[in-house]
């Protein structure tokens, strides 16, 4: 059984390595400030920058009132946060000097695109001892190829590499 601590390890070791990886995050327009967004100045978004959050669906934050609940023109998909709204938030977490924050926004811009269902169980096979190194290896090849998700799949990869040298993997008990 794996304790809190040795949990706390591993994930130290993949970030600490994946820092040195070389793992470029791919630029979005919305990062690069297309839309004169400051991180500084601009923050809190939902604010001084409500122009910037749109749902998943294209509806403003002023679109989404108790008013449109109640007549069915607001649905859950337009609770769901956005990659774009994400990657807003991660430059401010930058510019805060918030860098691990950005990242793990970043990371999570990219799995908007995941359905929940695979979610789950991409975290139930990175837990230790659920997958072997090859499996790891296919979720990190689905997430870049299938879902764009290159930050994350090289997290993957960084995992499977780690879970390896510590003895981690399925059938390693």
């Amino acid at each position: 059984m794996m304790d809190e601590k040795m949990i706390e390890e591993i994930i130290r070791e993949v970030l600490k390595e994946m820092k040195g990886s070389g793992v470029a995050v791919k630029e979005n327009p919305v990062e690069k400030g297309a839309r004169n967004f400051n991180p500084k100045s601009d923050y809190p978004i939902g604010e001084k920058r409500k122009d910037l959050i749109k749902t998943s669906t294209g509806k403003s934050l002023d679109d989404i009132t108790l008013e449109q609940v109640m007549k069915g023109s607001i649905g859950a998909d337009d609770f769901r946060i956005t990659a774009e709204t994400l990657l807003l938030q991660a430059q401010v977490a930058e510019a805060a000097g918030r860098t691990q924050l950005a990242g793990n926004l970043r990371r999570a811009a990219e799995l908007t695109k995941v359905p929940d269902e695979r979610i789950l169980e991409i975290y139930t096979a990175l837990r230790p001892y659920r997958s072997s190194k090859q499996e790891l290896l296919d979720i990190a090849e689905e997430l870049d190829k299938k879902y764009n998700a290159s930050v994350c799949a090289a997290l993957v990869r960084e995992a499977a590499d780690v879970y390896e040298k510590r003895k981690r993997l399925k059938g390693m008990e």
